[in-house]
């Protein structure tokens, strides 16, 4: 939807200003083709002329649209009554040589020049350069009138006009063939944007402020409007909230507050609120992508998409934030920002009753309760609940690390992965733990870092029943229940569970790296963990850890861990498969079978088990 809302509808009361266009419609649709026929276009013909442009747009802005094709039955009036068989000489402009055959179309042609506005509303005061203008304006913005209703959907409009060109959404009719492409438009409006856009590219419009330029004076208008003077004129009566452009307001009251829905897809009957919802969609099953890049040939299913697109080429970010003034490509993302000074969270869970601040991370949440997962790896078939961690999983397939490492060159598969890796370099840690002010560089190790706080463990192993902090952790454990060991030393092809165990050991066996020096003592340690350990038991004497049953401390967990299984639980997991005697811990039990089975001297770097099969239970 959001690609639906850029696609930049018209506004109606912009339309009703916009006397360039006008004059330019009736020196062709009713002038100039006159000189060569004798007669006067039919309605239809004259109500199609000014409909509302793309396919990407939605019911509102074709509504909208509707509102600037109101009053042209009036337009023809005009011209009916001063329309003569006989043709006179032509009238030209004195500014741009412009020719016409009545003196009523240069009398209003002229005032696109001088800017004039005769006819004046008697109720707010607004000026329009035509008489119908103004009549249309008062029947769309102040009466209210809609005299004229659709048969099949009921849905009522001001002009004739506009039902006859509503009518053809239902009929699918499509009269107005562009003669590039061969692609159909209800309307001849949509077909001459279409034209513009697409072929011919033409931007005769220009913003006096950043030199932009647009298709039609309508979106330069609205993006003057949305971009700089950030005018917000159309107020929702409901929530109040305000909007730049009536379509906007239109849009958000049919998805927000009616939830009116009255387009379905032909394929899979999914309903949405309007037209241009459904042309987009469809594109899900037609797999159209009508719009490319220009610079790496992309292509995309809707405009609005190219639009963000070409901001990673241009490295374009027009939104700002007004609190810390960092800016961002999309106005949603600005939105998204935006909630991390509000803390706003208007997205709640209707099982758990968690927030979020965008309603795809509620979505994605959702998943967690429906087990749904309808992303799959085409290679071994596995499942992923989101499409991002699909694409970053397919890259330990392609091994492909698209983001580089300014600083070292390393490479990483993923964004996220890349911005930590920096922090490596910066030195920055930006997370803080708000109990011993600790200081984290991911908000991941700090969230695990406060579960040594709240002691919350919320994996529980299915096997049996313990219980862990994080996920990691689980899975490693698990591994002691299925004997995997995935990690294999390429020197010695031992194997291991985890990644950590098989560095540890290709540093301590087969390298003798010892990397890690302590400044007091200069003693030297393979990995950080050991240098850490040795401080804190031989110089500070630092202990951290607290037996809950006894209130003995302890320099590291581990050695708590072993403490618990030992004195107060009697935990015994590790056994000899030899003589089937049990130990508290993976340790005694290596030093059991060297020094009892295999009458070997231990020693912390040589704990193998000579061949020996390992039972934990």
């Amino acid at each position: 939807m959001e690609s639906i809302v850029k696609s930049e509808p018209r506004e109606s009361e912009e339309w009703l200003e916009d006397m360039a266009s006008v004059e330019e419609e009736i020196d062709i649709e009713y002038s100039m083709s006159w000189l060569g026929k004798q007669e006067v276009p039919n309605e239809e013909q004259v109500s199609s002329s000014s409909a509302v442009c793309g396919s990407d747009y939605s019911a509102a802005e074709e509504e909208e649209g509707s509102n600037e094709r109101m009053g042209e039955e009036e337009d023809v009036k005009e011209v009916k009554v001063s329309y003569k068989t006989t043709l006179k000489e032509p009238h030209l402009c004195t500014f741009c040589t412009k020719s016409f055959s009545y003196l009523s179309h240069l009398t209003v042609h002229m005032r696109s020049h001088t800017k004039e506005k005769p006819f004046q509303c008697t109720i707010c005061t607004k000026r329009f350069s035509i008489s119908s203008h103004l009549t249309r304006h008062i029947k769309c913005t102040h009466t209210k009138e809609k005299p004229f209703q659709c048969t099949v959907c009921t849905k009522r409009f001001s002009t004739s006009s506009n039902l006859t060109i509503h009518m053809r959404i239902h009929t699918k009719e499509k009269p107005y063939q562009c003669t590039v492409c061969t692609k159909r438009f209800s309307n001849s409006g949509d077909l001459t944007r279409h034209i513009k856009c697409t072929h011919t590219k033409e931007k005769p419009f220009q913003c006096t402020v950043c030199t932009k330029r647009f298709s039609t004076s309508s979106h330069l208008t609205r993006h003057i409007k949305c971009t700089h003077t950030k005018e917000k004129p159309f107020q929702c009566t409901v929530c109040t909230k305000r909007f730049s452009t009536s379509s906007h307001l239109t849009l958000h009251i049919k998805c927000t507050h009616t939830k009116e829905k009255p387009f379905q897809c032909a394929v899979c009957t999914k309903m949405f609120s309007t037209s241009g919802q459904l042309i987009v969609h469809m594109r899900t099953h037609t797999k159209e992508k009508p719009f490319q890049c220009t610079v790496c040939t992309k292509r995309f299913s809707t405009s609005g998409e190219l639009i963000v697109h070409m901001r990673t080429h241009t490295k374009e970010k027009p939104f700002q934030c007004t609190v810390c003034t960092k800016r961002f490509s999309t106005s949603s993302d600005l939105t998204v920002h935006i909630r991390t000074h509000t803390k706003e969270k208007p997205f709640q869970c209707t099982v758990c009753t968690k927030r979020f601040s965008t309603s795809s991370d509620l979505t994605v949440h959702i998943r967690t309760h429906t087990k749904e997962k309808p992303y799959q790896c085409t290679v071994c078939t596995k499942r992923f609940s989101t499409s991002g961690v699909l694409t970053v999983h397919m890259r330990t397939h392609t091994k492909e690390k698209p983001y580089q490492c300014t600083v070292c060159t390393k490479r990483f598969s993923t964004s996220s992965e890349l911005t930590v890796h920096m922090r490596t370099h910066t030195k920055e840690k930006p997370f803080q733990c708000t109990v011993c002010t600790k200081r984290f560089s991911t908000s991941g190790v700090l969230t695990v870092h406060m579960r040594t706080h709240t002691k919350e463990k919320p994996l529980q192993c299915s096997v049996c029943t313990k219980r862990f902090s994080t996920c990691s952790e689980l899975s490693v454990h698990m591994r002691t229940h299925t004997k995997d060991k995935p990690y294999q030393c390429t020197v010695c092809t031992k194997r291991f569970s985890t990644s950590s165990n098989l560095t540890r050991h290709i540093k301590c066996t087969h390298k003798k790296e010892k990397p890690f020096q302590c400044t007091v003592c200069t003693k030297r340690f393979s990995t950080s963990s050991h240098l850490t350990r040795h401080i804190k038991c031989t110089h500070t004497k630092e202990k951290p850890f607290q037996c809950t049953v006894c209130t003995k401390r302890f320099s590291t967990s581990s050695h708590l861990t072993r403490h618990i299984k030992c004195t107060h639980t009697k935990e015994k997991p590790f056994q000899c498969t030899v003589c089937t005697k049990r130990f508290s811990t993976f340790g005694e039990l290596i030093v059991h079978i060297m020094r009892t089975h295999t009458k070997e001297k231990p020693s912390s770097v040589q704990c193998v088990l000579k061949g020996f099969p390992l039972l934990v239970i």
